[in-house]
């Protein structure tokens, strides 16, 4: 028997006599905090530091926030030990989405998220989440305009949706709501933004800022019309780090920023500049192009015929890898960049052949920055590959530390077909058969 692996809790502390329960703290308080284990290293740290527990301003705040059952701490929140200025030990909550009920951790560090605004499939699997992803996409198209997910027009905005949403996923789950239009007023934004807090509390509310490139509010007339032609990296300077610059303010201003819509490795570095809670990669879609402009590129360097070169350019421009004006331009500055991307997605090698290189270099640089907060959300799954690589990739050695860094995030539906083998069928019959 291993001395250093014995527990005790406040309640037998106090119960003992070894501790006392500090005056502004009354016993329903003290009720929430009875039960947290100590380990015998904490334990002889707290006993020669203080002879009184009690709770923070901030404990008591999250419980005026989410007013849960006598005797529970909230869902979504870390206990940690603070040293008051009385001298008292303190117990303090921290916002951890790591966390279940009472101080108690999710049974698995990597943490999933429903990509969904739907409640209606949201409540399938509120207990198995740690995080909500919204866009004005999944909320407007996917929900709340159509008749089939939004049932007799149940919901009439996106507010009532968040009201919902909330009420069913509770305390524990963080929420990441898009701005409508990342080009309107700055004061517009930040009033959809407190309407948006005001639903969902600071302690849940994700702010989802999205990299908007060589997009300006003058020009994104012409984009959604189909006339813009400039090349995705040929914005201003201004352009390029409009988003940056945004989430960073945000950041400044204690808002917890969901920085979206990154694709690329080269991304990840700069984005995590503007301090984001959560950073994103998106890695379905980019990696069927990338393997579409491979096997142009193989069957160009096979048969010398400049039709597949002519494939790839327009491949290009209707992925938005090139602009509509690189028609006029030599087709083999097409073949150039199309080369260079394949090579640097590194779609011939373990890295990426699986699609995944941005999301083991977004792990290594999340491993050496100063934000121990900020996570990795891993998105933008369709196919059931995608999952099986990234199931596996997470238990490789490299990233045994950073699995508590990583959300995977998609719909309620495409989760579902995981919890399903062909085995179930066959004894189930089996079973099934024998009971009848």
């Amino acid at each position: 028997m291993i001395l250093s692996s014995m527990k005790c809790t406040f309640g037998a502390l106090v119960e003992s006599g070894k501790l006392s329960v500090a005056l502004d703290t009354d016993a329903g308080l003290f009720e929430r905090i009875k039960n947290l284990e100590l380990d015998f290293d904490d334990y002889e740290r707290l006993s020669g530091v203080s002879s009184t527990v009690g709770v923070t301003e901030e404990f008591q705040k999250v419980l005026r926030t989410f007013p849960v059952p006598q005797g529970e701490i909230p869902a979504g929140f870390r206990p940690e030990l603070l040293l008051g200025g009385d001298g008292s030990v303190r117990v303090d909550l921290k916002r951890d989405i790591s966390y279940e009920k009472n101080g108690k951790k999710r049974p698995t560090s990597v943490l999933y998220s429903a990509n969904s605004a739907n409640p209606f499939e949201v409540s399938a699997m509120k207990d198995m989440i740690a995080s909500l992803t919204t866009n004005p996409q999944i909320i407007y198209d996917h929900f709340l305009h159509n008749p089939k997910a939004n049932v007799g027009g149940q919901f009439r905005d996106r507010f009532e949706v968040l009201e919902e949403l909330a009420r069913i996923v509770g305390p524990g789950v963080d929420i990441s709501v898009e701005v409508n239009d990342p080009f309107a007023p700055e004061s517009e934004l930040m009033e959809e933004i407190a309407r948006c807090e005001e639903i969902l509390t600071p302690y849940r509310l994700v702010v989802k800022v999205p990299h908007t490139g060589a997009l300006n509010k003058e020009n994104v007339g012409d984009f959604l019309a189909g006339t813009l032609d400039v090349p995705y990296d040929g914005g201003s300077v201004e352009d390029n780090f409009y988003g940056h610059n945004f989430a960073y303010k945000l950041s400044e201003q204690g808002y917890r920023v969901n920085f979206t819509l990154m694709f690329d490795p080269h991304q990840t570095a700069l984005a995590l500049l503007a301090k984001p809670y959560f950073i994103n990669a998106f890695v379905e879609t980019r990696h069927l192009d990338t393997l579409k402009m491979r096997d142009l590129l193989q069957k160009l360097d096979l048969t010398g015929d400049e039709g597949y070169a002519q494939s790839l350019r327009q491949f290009m421009i209707d992925t938005d890898t090139l602009p509509r004006s690189s028609l006029g331009a030599p087709v083999k500055d097409a073949v150039e960049k199309a080369r260079a991307l394949v090579s640097y997605r590194q779609a011939d090698t373990h890295e990426g052949s699986d699609g995944l290189d941005s999301v083991r270099h977004s792990l290594r640089l999340l491993r050496q920055s100063n934000l121990p907060d900020t996570r990795l959300i891993i998105c933008n799954t369709n196919y059931p590959q995608i999952y099986w690589d990234i199931d596996k990739m997470l238990t490789e050695p490299e990233f045994a530390d950073m699995a508590g860094r990583v959300v995977i995030t998609a719909t309620p539906t495409y989760f579902g077909q995981f919890t399903c083998a062909p085995g179930i069928f066959s004894y189930q019959r089996k079973f099934l058969t024998a009971s009848n």
